[in-house]
């Protein structure tokens, strides 16, 4: 039996639907205020507060 371990898995307990998930904080890659995410920051890539994040989205660069 092989077990295959792959990169940039996003595994773990919960996922949405059931109780609290756990929250981290964090710093917001644009507007630099401090804020948390429902995931922990790896630190290679930018973290955005709801925000940011929402007008980022929406396209407003």
């Amino acid at each position: 039996m092989a077990f295959q371990q792959g990169g940039g898995g996003y595994g773990g307990g919960g996922g949405f639907g059931g109780g609290s998930r756990e929250m981290h904080k964090a710093t917001c890659g644009d507007c630099q205020k401090e804020c948390e995410v429902p995931f922990k920051p790896s630190g290679d890539r930018p973290v955005y507060c709801k925000e940011c994040f929402s007008k980022r989205k929406a396209g407003g660069r």
